[in-house]
This record gives C-alpha cells, sequence and structure tokens, in this order.
C-alpha cells in the first residue's frame, strides 16, 4: 500500500533518498519514484525529492528528512524523442524546517510513449565519495483504458544512459507490468555487465530478512541479468550497491556507488484486462 504521502501528490513523485547508518560503508542512497505510472499527454506531472532509508543495510524503503543541498544532485526527464528537461530549477522547499517535508517540482508531460526520470548524486559523505544513480518511468499515453501492447522483442525501452553504476531495465514498467510479472534488469558497471552481485528488489512495507533473503533478493549472472516476479501491486525499490576501496582521491578514502530503480507495480496488468 502506498503512503498517504504518494496519495496526495496526483502525479509523478520523485523521491531522493540519502541514509546514514552506524556503517557507512555505502554512504548516501537515492531512488526516483512516480505515484502514477501511466498519464496522458499534457497532465502535469509533480517531482517530490525525500531524503531517508535507515537500518537493514539500506534495505528499508522509508523516509526520514531531506537532503539538506541540491548543488551536487542532478534530476530530468527524458522524453521518448531523446529531449531532456532539467528539474532542478523548478524545485520549491515544501518543509517547514531544515529536515522536514520534501522538494517539489511541476512538470508538463509531452508527447505519448515511455519517459524516464533519471538522478544522479555525486558527493562526499564523511569520508566516502558517494556516486549514486537512480531512475524510473512513466507512460504517456492517449488512452489510459488501452495504453497498448508491451513490444515482445523489448523495443521501445530506454538503454543505458551511462551511469557509472546503473540498473538497466530489460522488462516493460508499465505494459506487462503487474503480480506474476517478471521485473527484469541488468546491471552495469562503467558500461560493463557487473556479475555476482546482490540486487534487492523491496516492496513498500516489507522487511527483508538479515544477510541474504531468498525471497526478495537476487544474484546477477554472467551477464548481469537477473529477475523477481512480485506477488502483489506496490511500489518495489530495486537497488544495488558496489564499494571500491581503491578508488581513493582528496577528502575520500574509497567510493561508493548506488544504483536504483523504482517500478511501480500496479495491482491489475493495464494491458491484460
Amino acid at each position: 500500500m502506498k503512503s498517504l504521502f504518494f496519495k496526495t501528490i496526483p502525479a509523478i513523485v520523485i523521491g531522493l533518498i540519502a541514509s546514514s547508518v552506524a556503517t557507512t560503508t555505502y554512504a548516501h542512497d537515492t531512488w526516483v519514484q512516480s505515484s502514477a505510472s501511466l498519464v496522458r499527454p499534457g497532465d502535469h506531472v509533480h517531482v517530490s525529492l525525500g531524503l531517508g532509508n535507515h537500518g537493514n543495510n539500506h534495505r528499508d524503503f522509508k523516509f526520514a528528512s531531506k537532503l539538506g543541498s541540491l548543488e551536487h544532485a542532478t534530476i530530468e526527464v527524458i522524453a521518448p524523442n531523446g529531449q531532456r528537461t532539467d528539474l532542478i530549477p523548478a524545485v520549491i522547499d515544501l518543509g517547514y524546517a531544515p529536515k522536514e517535508g520534501f522538494y517539489s517540482a511541476r512538470h508538463v508531460v509531452g508527447e505519448e510513449g515511455l519517459h524516464t526520470v533519471a538522478h544522479t548524486l555525486d558527493t562526499l559523505h564523511r569520508t566516502t565519495r558517494a556516486i549514486k544513480s537512480g531512475k524510473t518511468f512513466f507512460l504517456a499515453s492517449e488512452s489510459l483504458d488501452k495504453p497498448g501492447k508491451p513490444d515482445a522483442s523489448g523495443g521501445g525501452l530506454p538503454g543505458p544512459l551511462g551511469h557509472p553504476l546503473e540498473l538497466v531495465l530489460e522488462s516493460h514498467p508499465v505494459l506487462g507490468c503487474g503480480p506474476g510479472k517478471p521485473i527484469a534488469v541488468q546491471l552495469l558497471f562503467k558500461g560493463k555487465p557487473l556479475a555476482d552481485k546482490v540486487v534487492s528488489f523491496i516492496p513498500r512495507g516489507a522487511t527483508l530478512a538479515e544477510g541474504f533473503d531468498a525471497e526478495h533478493e537476487r544474484t546477477t549472472d554472467a551477464d548481469g541479468r537477473c529477475s523477481y516476479t512480485p506477488k502483489e501491486g506496490n511500489l518495489v525499490l530495486v537497488v544495488t550497491h558496489l564499494v571500491k576501496p581503491e578508488e581513493t582521491g582528496e577528502g575520500f578514502d574509497k567510493t561508493a556507488y548506488a544504483a536504483t530503480l523504482v517500478i511501480d507495480v500496479p495491482q491489475r496488468c493495464p494491458c491484460c484486462e
């Protein structure tokens, strides 16, 4: 079930999340997310930034606060034709206090097709350089009842964006998405498949078991691929981490990467009715 926070946002919500845990190995996590995955061209969407995700080794999918600065963050919407819209200039602070509330920006959706919401963060967290990326998607369709069918060949899905550590979606995030429908991803590090890495698939409200949770976590194969099949409709955070102790520099003694996706899994597949 989605939180009341997201029910109050009429269209697209992007959550930008960072956490401080007892061990700072992973520094900050960030992700982008939406409250609606299917909209009409010309609708406006609201983009929000939050801070949180504490506990259970960055696998709680919870909000706590908001970023103190957006200086090192990027957020943009990439249209099906490749046009990019920078959302940072439109962000406003909707909190009453420095660590309360969230940031929000309004965006008007253009053409039909699958839109990508992309985010990056490159900053220092204590003695760690944190390099993060996050993505989510929404589909613009003139018909919300019959938005179309997914391309069996995988056509229409956006390719890699060139993030240092990146989860590339290989199943459609809207069409053909629902309970019993696999969410398939490929994990890339600097453009190459990354094998034998744990990827967590965290439904909102779920508590993952300590260590490796066989129900909600997968290990990438030799081509960096893995998949997860949700049992019910929910927001699902897909997240993975990579720490490189050898990547040091001025002011930091290691580099921590994180890549995320948020998929809004509907209770009923919109193209399977």
